[in-house]
């Protein structure tokens, strides 16, 4: 059985002595980069959902996840200038518009914007866990597990809300066909 609490003390030695002078792998680079290209991608999104949405929950929670991407882009951003890896371009931020000003053929439903968060929270958890248990670096490794745990507790109330408004989209249930023919 594993011993979590010597797993970390393991963890936190190898970071404060072996790492220090470690130069990042090209895997680590290119996860660093697509994250933050993800995260820059999904930030416009989301203020579109912001100015779009008149739902005050959803709202809420598309505000609540623009902090939290910002939070995780500063991060990123910081630790990127500091390895010397280049930044992904990043589009300007959408300007704050009225709602109700949004002409009905283009304005999305609060089920779609709902459903488009969902989808990329989903994308960007796995990229997460894909780049933590693909570093070698623990440093890295922190980072991208801090920031799948960040998401997916996000991800929690997204997901009651979802289900509160009937948003949720839940493939069918599987009932084994019976073996009476």
């Amino acid at each position: 059985m594993v011993n979590v609490w010597e797993t970390v003390m393991d963890a936190m030695k190898s970071m404060t002595n072996q790492d220090k002078d470690q130069p990042l792998h090209v895997g680590e680079v290119m996860s660093c980069w697509i994250y933050l290209a993800g995260l820059e991608l999904a930030k416009v999104s989301v203020q579109s959902g912001i100015n779009t949405t008149t739902d005050k929950e959803l709202k809420a929670i598309l505000e609540e996840d623009l902090k939290l991407g910002t939070s995780q882009r500063q991060r990123l951003h910081d630790f990127m200038i500091k390895e010397g890896i280049p930044l992904p371009s990043a589009p300007e931020d959408m300007p704050i518009s009225d709602s109700n000003s949004i002409p009905l053929g283009v304005k999305l439903t609060d089920d779609v914007l709902a459903n488009e968060l969902s989808l990329k929270i989903v994308s960007l958890i796995m990229r997460a866990a894909g780049a933590a248990s693909e570093s070698i670096r623990t440093d890295v490794g922190l980072l991208f597990i801090q920031f799948q745990a960040e998401k997916l507790a996000f991800a929690t109330r997204l997901k009651h809300l979802m289900r509160k408004r009937g948003w949720i989209k839940m493939p069918p249930f599987y009932v084994q066909p019976s073996n009476n023919h």
